[in-house]
């Protein structure tokens, strides 16, 4: 039987930040107890059943709804292309990062940048053209990935340059048009916006463009300056090679080999401390039966 309304919203807020995060700090959640009892689905009972394996079970109703969630999403590229296609030691991802006056839901470092705008069954479209103009801005290369009833209608609303790829009803990927390369048309004022001062600095540096000595109230206003002048393929290359470096993954391969797969997405984007770490993995190992104390 497909979850109700209150159920599909239970079942997304337990891979929410806050859950998450509380299991990190904690070592358990009372959200967690009281949201697994609102999904309906049975787990309680189960021989051996642990936290982690309620987790995977609710993920595993999510993505079977016909209202999957942007989770459901991101978990089909963290693992079909994050962690299939790359690894944690080749490549990087960003979440929710600033692009113009909006923000990618995720984007792929690799050889270029690459960004995934997802329309999951739940979304408009309505806001789909601005976000492709900014992505446009920042990104080599930009894909949609949407549902099965939302790909024909992407496709008519973008170019022939914007990709576009369907997450089946069997979570698989297929790309139904290939997006362009074209680090030519980034923006390096809109690229400088959207990082770090360090990380602006170590691009100039790695492009030989000296780093302005000023006092902090006008930094901003001189870096900026710098990067307007400089060729977009030249910002784009150092941009990725130096948030490879910043937004590097690969220390949490650890954690992500002992957490349950549903919850991998999860730790890649939510930042927790390392030294709750090892706190998370207890909480999702904990016996089902006995995390219902944790209410």
């Amino acid at each position: 039987m497909a979850p109700n309304a209150s159920q599909l919203s239970a079942l997304s807020c337990l891979f929410s930040t806050a859950v998450f995060r509380e299991m990190a700090k904690k070592g358990r959640s009372s959200l967690f107890v009281r949201l697994i009892g609102q999904t309906g689905i049975e787990t309680r009972g189960c021989d051996g059943a642990t936290v982690g394996d309620a987790f995977d079970q609710a993920f595993s109703v999510l993505r079977r709804s016909g209202q999957r969630d942007e989770y459901v999403y991101r978990a089909a590229l963290t693992h079909n292309i994050l962690l299939g296609t790359h690894s944690l030691n080749t490549a990087s991802m960003l979440t929710e990062f600033r692009a113009g006056t909006c923000k990618a839901d995720l984007a792929i470092l690799n050889g270029t940048a690459t960004v995934y705008e997802i329309k999951s069954e739940r979304d408009s479209l309505a806001r789909l053209p601005n976000q492709v103009t900014n992505y446009k801005k920042v990104f080599a290369k930009v894909y949609v990935i949407a549902g099965e009833s939302h790909v024909r209608e992407v496709m008519e609303k973008t170019s022939a340059d914007i990709g576009v790829m369907r997450l089946s009803r069997r979570h698989s990927i297929s790309t139904e048009r290939e997006a362009a390369d074209r680090p030519d048309r980034v923006c390096p004022g809109t690229i400088f916006e959207s990082l770090r001062s360090a990380e602006a600095c170590a691009i100039l540096r790695d492009l030989k463009v000296p780093v302005p000595i000023v006092p902090n109230t006008i930094l901003h206003a001189s870096l900026r300056a710098r990067f307007e002048r400089l060729k977009p393929e030249d910002v784009h290359c150092a941009m990725v090679k130096i948030l490879k470096r910043s937004r590097d993954l690969a220390p949490l391969g650890k954690l992500i080999d002992q957490l349950p797969s549903s919850l991998q997405p999860a730790a890649l984007s939510i930042q927790v401390r390392r030294a709750d770490h090892d706190r998370l993995v207890d909480a999702a190992r904990t016996p089902l039966d006995a995390a219902m104390a944790w209410a």
